[in-house]
């Protein structure tokens, strides 16, 4: 029996950018705290079940990304590893350890705004969610909100160079 891949990508749904504001705020409250900033919303039946935003360098953790620590407070709220039927917004394309996490989870769909060309792990620089063989595939919608994300993550790094330029004496 040859595996016949499922289309992982489906159309923008009602409520998509309704919960995309929602981890675009938690991508302002890393911003904030002068993290990358990069938000996420876990969100099941319809109720945002868990939120979550970069603290990479706050925690010195390369793993505290916005959806992972979405990922890990909604398995601890509902008492299970596997969250079928949820649906993860998060503001850029989930890197290859958020995706690989997300298809653990049986995570239904995510919905994502900008991409991420130098990480991304689910359509920049590979398919995590749709790779053939896997026990489970993840549905994905992108570019929800994806220049209010974009433009985020511009001016955060717009920052970052001019502050290495005035460290160096550039200014």
């Amino acid at each position: 029996m040859e595996f016949v891949p499922v289309e992982p990508f489906v159309p923008e749904q009602p409520g998509d950018a309704h919960f995309m504001g929602l981890a675009l705020e938690e991508a302002q409250r890393a911003f904030a705290r002068d993290e990358v900033p990069i938000g996420a919303v876990l969100v099941l039946k319809d109720r945002v079940l868990a939120r979550g935003h970069n603290l990479t360098r706050w925690r010195r953790d390369p793993t505290a990304h916005a959806e992972m620590r979405a990922l890990v407070r909604a398995t601890r709220a509902t008492g299970d590893l596997r969250l079928p039927g949820a649906v993860v917004y998060t503001t850029v394309e989930p890197c290859f350890m958020c995706a690989g996490a997300l298809v653990h989870a049986r995570v239904e769909r995510v919905v994502w705004g900008a991409r991420d060309e130098k990480f991304g792990g689910c359509v920049s620089l590979g398919s995590v969610l749709a790779t053939p063989g896997a026990n489970h595939q993840v549905q994905a919608t992108e570019g929800v909100r994806a220049e209010e994300a974009r433009a985020l993550l511009r001016e955060f790094f717009q920052i970052k160079r001019t502050a290495a330029r005035r460290e160096r004496g550039q200014a």
